[in-house]
């Protein structure tokens, strides 16, 4: 196992203590709202610096990308960045639904080569590096082998911070119910990911994610043998925040549908 896969391990491990601990006793948390329908808790806070410190003593010139500090590191730009989300699923944990996920991943030169997503619930494990495949609790996951659109099963995450696409994204959904075996909603983009390169959902589409929420689980994907694109089918999710992923057989037929809906690219 890579050095850094290793430390990012050890630094999911470390945050879900915290998130753990923090289950037992949900509704004693301080709950703050930083947008409509975007929640942050003392969790998320205390579970982040949990994982930053840890990356900080083993790899102090790195940078940092997390989702409740931002950017942080050395002044001049660095080779390797950290891309952090300590609790992806922040209102699921709330509610104590146990759909939750803490999600690490550090690119080079804005390329993901380590990813570690952890489901503290489910003691579950999912870790990619690039080139060596991706595993969940070191078992070898791959893809499903479905490969008609009709016998799969789909996850996505709905619209909930910004509307503007809303009917858009109902048009794709109805589509999609009918030329389907289904849909799920779970709540935690990090592990629909995962769930979809350990072969338990067929594909994944959602738009207007963060880096965080999608990093660790492309390279998942990838080397679980899926393919992951944004609207224009090219390789810019990170960027855009629009993800389509899925088998290299539901892929296409997937994108070809959303496409249908949006083009290339949604309304500002």
């Amino acid at each position: 196992m890579h050095p850094t896969l290793n430390i990012a391990i050890k630094a999911a491990r470390r945050a879900a203590t915290v998130i753990n601990r923090a289950s037992l006793d949900v509704d004693l948390l301080r709950v703050e709202v930083k947008s409509p329908n975007d929640l942050v808790t003392e969790v998320d806070r205390a579970a982040e610096e949990a994982i930053i410190q840890v990356l900080r003593e083993a790899y102090p010139s790195h940078s940092i990308l997390a989702e409740e500090s931002g950017e942080t590191g050395p002044e001049a730009e660095t080779e390797y960045q950290w891309i952090i989300d300590p609790l992806d699923g922040t209102t699921n944990f709330i509610h104590g639904f146990p759909q939750y996920a803490i999600s690490i991943a550090l690119a080079r030169r804005g390329v993901v080569e380590q990813a570690v997503v952890f489901d503290p619930n489910r003691n579950e494990l999912f870790t990619a590096s690039k080139g060596a495949g991706a595993f969940l609790n070191d078992r070898r996951i791959r893809v499903s082998k479905r490969i008609k659109l009709q016998d799969a099963l789909l996850g996505t995450g709905f619209p909930y911070r910004q509307f503007t696409n809303a009917d858009t994204y109902m048009a794709i959904f109805k589509e999609l119910t009918q030329k389907t075996a289904g849909l799920r909603r779970p709540g935690a983009a990090a592990l629909d990911l995962a769930y979809v390169a350990a072969g338990r959902l067929d594909g994944f589409w959602e738009f207007g994610l963060s880096p965080w929420d999608t990093a660790a689980g492309s390279l998942l994907i990838s080397e679980a043998g899926g393919l992951i694109s944004d609207l224009s089918g090219e390789a810019d999710y990170l960027n855009t925040g629009n993800v389509v992923a899925g088998t290299p057989k539901i892929f296409p037929a997937l994108l070809q549908i959303i496409q249908g809906h949006c083009g290339d690219k949604l309304s500002a």
